[in-house]
């Protein structure tokens, strides 16, 4: 699993439309994952997984005690009739360093979570808490928001979306995203206009569109 430290520093800095751009749908996690509280910050870390029965979220409870500081708790669930998580949930993983949930499912509480101001990306808020009783194992692979994630994968997750980069192929993306951004940055606008007519321009001519 890569070092958290190494992670935060590597890839914080990379916006999610940059990742999704080099690594294609796939990766993405679907449109219903937001932000559930304004003004979130990106978060990125290694992601530790949890598979969490339909109305039951045991493993995600014993998930905090046993992810490390800096990951991602990235939880498959596809209820959302029952709650993952409330406020002493996500106060715990907070103060053991846990960098943010992830949740295909919901939450409750969520005036206590904003409060603290403990990043969480779910499906909505609903006061049901779900039951403790289906136990799975952690860190195996699962889908989350239609995207597959692998324990370690760097997850990367702000108000424009959620992105997982496969561990793999972490240094590659890296690099490639850091280019980008650099080609980027030395680009003025009037000259993004000028490539971007032109290759409008070309695109149309070549579907037979004319003025």
């Amino acid at each position: 699993m890569p070092d958290p430290a190494v992670t935060a520093d590597g890839f914080a800095d990379i916006p999610p439309t940059t990742l999704a751009d080099l690594l294609g749908r796939e990766q993405v996690m679907d449109i219903g994952i937001r932000p559930l509280w304004s003004g979130m910050p990106r978060v990125a870390g290694p992601a530790f997984t949890v598979r969490c029965a339909p109305g039951d979220n045991l493993m995600l409870h014993a998930a905090i005690h046993r992810a490390g500081p800096g990951a991602v708790v990235v939880v498959q669930s596809g209820d959302l009739d029952h709650a993952l998580a409330g406020g002493n949930v996500c106060a715990v993983a907070q103060r053991r360093g846990i960098a943010a949930f992830v949740l295909d499912g919901v939450v409750r509480d969520l005036a206590e979570i904003r409060a603290m101001r403990f990043p969480v990306f779910a499906r909505g808020v609903l006061p049901i808490p779900g039951t403790k009783a289906a136990v799975h194992p952690l860190n195996t692979p699962v889908t989350c928001g239609g995207a597959p994630v692998h324990p370690g994968d760097i997850v990367v997750a702000d108000e424009e979306g959620i992105v997982v980069t496969p561990a793999a192929r972490a240094p590659e993306t890296l690099t490639a995203a850091r280019a980008v951004l650099a080609k980027e940055a030395a680009q003025s606008l009037d000259d993004w206009q000028l490539a971007h007519a032109t290759r409008i321009a070309a695109l149309l001519a070549e579907h037979g569109y004319g003025d």
